[in-house]
């Protein structure tokens, strides 16, 4: 039969529940920590859940990389170099501006695409959005999204008036008049910024629109991935293009939004994390306690030949015990909240009688939840080690203890 090392020995005695105070505060410092890995999972796993959702909505909408820099008049020229790049899948097309909507009174400034529709669903998946009528841009002809359709009373067959900036120049006797856009579609992205305040058309309209004539104002890319592809690509592009144009990845375009999640993301984490915090300073209080009642025992032990050292570990061990305990516990439950966050989120509901997640405001069907490997074992380390470090305090006081000042009352 293997025997435990002493200081091993006598932490979990110590920790064996007892009828005391002593007792009490440990079990509060064992659900403190608990709690806090817990909690910490959950958040973790649901804002990672949003981040990940909000990716796969920027991606559908936004190209992998996007190349712009004014007006391209040499567009078949950009083309060839763009799709000589190594890793690039697919390109379209583009010219985009604010434009003013005009229907039965009612005034709107969205910002008006002009696509290939045969090229843009190579590289974007707005006909996969498309929930009322379907892509049809052949002619002067619109699709819109469901925001915009709803506060302005729009359906699908309806025309709605379109000004560009050069409806509002005037060259001479020449006036550029508005054009007439039959609404063929209803996109819905899950985005109110684009579902509000975007619109396509033809290329060939957007042309007329903004009087480019055969000019475009970019080209959207699709990658063989996402991430490393993306970057790689725009870097690549980057020297090659002709002044003034540049390229970007969605990451890029996006990285205030990106950013900002994420530093929410840190924060959760951080203030969360005072939770278990505030476990180890119970955990502290426990072992300071335990180390005046046992003075005495520490002061035999002392005598007897034990280091200072290996008195340290048995209360650095008292520590770690609780926090492995806590963790683990953390772990299961939050594992456990995971999995069955909707059932959660319907007894919620139920006992407060409030809806916790608004279908209409989220545009989701449910919570969504994507919790990493790396998120786990970060929050798994962080909160053993703080409770581990409860224990340092009382560990360099009875280690320092002298023999005879312990046995003085004895």
């Amino acid at each position: 039969m293997t025997r435990l090392p002493f200081e091993l020995f006598l932490g979990l005695r110590y920790l064996k529940p007892k009828r005391s105070f002593v007792s009490a505060i440990t079990l509060i410092s064992l659900l403190g920590v608990t709690l806090g890995v817990w909690v910490l999972i959950v958040v973790i796993a649901v804002m990672s859940g949003f981040d990940r959702e909000l990716r796969a909505k920027l991606m559908s909408m936004h190209a992998h990389v996007t190349v712009t820099g004014g007006i391209i008049k040499n567009d078949e020229e950009v083309l060839d170099i763009i799709l000589k790049t190594p890793r690039v899948k697919a390109a379209a097309p583009f010219a985009m501006g604010l434009v003013l909507v005009e229907f039965n009174n009612q005034v709107a400034t969205p910002y008006l695409k002009g696509i290939d529709p045969v090229r843009e669903v190579k590289v974007s998946r707005v006909a996969d959005y498309v929930k009322e009528g379907k892509l049809d841009l052949a002619g002067e002809k619109v699709i819109i999204g469901d925001e915009l359709a709803q506060q302005n009373g729009i359906f699908v067959g309806d025309k709605i008036t379109v000004y560009s900036p050069r409806n509002i120049e005037k060259k001479g006797e020449e006036v550029y008049l508005p054009l007439e856009l039959t609404v063929t579609g209803i996109f819905q992205s899950g985005m109110y910024e684009y579902d509000i305040g975007l619109i396509f058309t033809s290329l060939e309209t957007a042309q007329e629109l903004y009087g480019l004539h055969h000019a475009i104002h970019g080209f959207e890319l699709t990658t063989d991935d996402p991430f490393l592809g993306a970057h790689e690509v725009a870097v690549a592009l980057g020297p090659r293009l002709p002044l003034p144009l540049r390229a970007q990845t969605w990451m890029d375009m996006n990285q205030k939004l990106l950013g900002a999640i994420q530093v929410e993301k840190t924060a959760m984490f951080l203030i969360l994390s005072l939770v278990i915090v505030v476990a180890a300073f119970c955990v502290m209080g426990t072992l300071i306690t335990v180390a005046a009642q046992k003075t005495n025992e520490i002061g035999v032990m002392k005598a007897m030949g034990a280091t200072p050292w290996r008195i340290a570990r048995l209360f650095l061990f008292q520590g770690f015990i609780v926090g492995l305990v806590g963790v683990s516990a953390g772990i299961v439950l939050g594992l456990l909240t995971i999995d069955h966050i909707e059932q959660v989120r319907v007894f919620l509901a139920d006992v407060l009688k409030l809806d916790l997640f608004p279908r209409e405001i989220y545009n989701l069907t449910k919570i969504p939840t994507y919790l990493t490997t790396r998120d786990l074992v970060t929050i798994a380390i962080s909160a053993q080690v703080i409770a581990t470090l409860g224990g340092v305090l009382p560990a360099l006081w009875a280690a320092l203890l002298e023999p005879v000042e312990a046995l003085r009352h004895e």
